[in-house]
């Protein structure tokens, strides 16, 4: 018998939880005002062994945002239920349990907005990170993507952005996460999911892409990154795509994870800076009025700003650097 598997009859950590409910929305965007298209959940007993699946199809009452991800166009999203009618079903498997999902302030803000706009409160009351639980435990990944985190236990995966494939990969990975946790005697990275009341009736003047701070301190410490290696092209201009080598600095808060962020941007191929000057290339901020340092000097400087969403959008087609 190993120790994963004496862990599991006999000293199984009493302070976790005794139930996981592994989620995956696939959604029309990233922004305030998108919706979820579809949803799919695994249910997890206390160590981590699948119970059952559920999956379903939301009519997002809007047009379906980058159908070349997901893969759901219009016609197949007409006739599935809204989200309101199957919020009681989606209820039924999330109770009693912790919400996992693979960058999880973003599965939980699209969820508990769903449930806001349907007049209903999500019956889940903490949530964990399986990117954070992958830090915790320091894995040898080298990003923070789901298909590393797949890869590095041995999980194939088939559909990447379909909800229900990336809820299996996800329910399979988290499993051994689990079980090395309870190895070592490691604290889960549990956070507690409040309900979001912004979103009880739609905004009166719903601007595309914002995002309102949903932190009271935005501060973190930077972290230093090795150096860009392509050079700088100059500034992003509208309408045409990013290119490897362009300064990015990012203002305020996002709905995906910062670190997160900054590690895509780089993994693009592009600077990310720390600060603004005449050389940033663009701003990324879903508040741009705030009179923020980076904000001031974007206006004063003349550098383009973008809204995460958008940001997010240029992100998946960055054109190599010049020659």
């Amino acid at each position: 018998m190993t120790m994963l598997d004496d862990l599991t009859t006999a000293t199984w950590p009493a302070a976790y939880p005794q139930g996981y409910a592994v989620v995956d929305v696939e959604t029309t965007g990233l922004a305030r005002d998108d919706r979820i298209v579809s949803a799919a959940v695994y249910r997890l007993d206390a160590q981590g062994n699948v119970e059952d699946h559920w999956y379903t199809l939301v009519n997002p009452e809007r047009d379906p945002g980058p159908v070349w991800i997901h893969g759901l166009t219009t016609d197949v999203l007409e006739d599935a239920p809204l989200f309101g009618e199957i919020a009681a079903e989606f209820s039924e498997r999330l109770d009693g349990r912790v919400l996992v999902a693979h960058n999880a302030i973003f599965d939980w803000s699209m969820i508990a907005r769903e449930y806001a706009r349907a007049e209903r409160t999500a019956p889940t009351r903490q949530r964990l990170c399986t990117i954070a639980l992958s830090k915790e435990l320091a894995l040898p990944l080298p990003n923070h993507k789901l298909e590393s985190l797949a890869a590095h236990f041995g999980v194939v995966q088939q559909r990447a952005h379909n909800a229900l494939d990336d809820a299996r990969v996800l329910a399979e990975a988290f499993r051994p996460s689990l079980h090395t946790a309870a190895e070592r005697g490691v604290r889960l990275p549990l956070l507690e999911c409040r309900p979001l009341t912004e979103w009880a009736a739609a905004p009166a003047t719903p601007r595309i892409g914002y995002q309102a701070s949903y932190r009271h301190n935005s501060w973190r410490p930077s972290r230093k990154r090795p150096p860009c290696p392509y050079p700088n092209p100059g500034r992003y201009e509208a309408d045409k795509p990013l290119k490897q080598g362009m300064r990015v600095a990012f203002s305020g808060d996002t709905s995906i994870d910062r670190e997160l962020l900054e590690d895509r941007a780089v993994e693009a191929g592009l600077h990310v800076a720390t600060s603004v000057s005449r050389l940033t290339s663009l701003l990324v901020t879903n508040d741009p009025d705030a009179a923020t340092s980076k904000t001031l000097k974007a206006r004063s400087f003349g550098t383009p700003v973008v809204d995460e969403a958008a940001f997010t959008q240029l992100l998946r087609d960055v054109a190599p650097a010049d020659g």
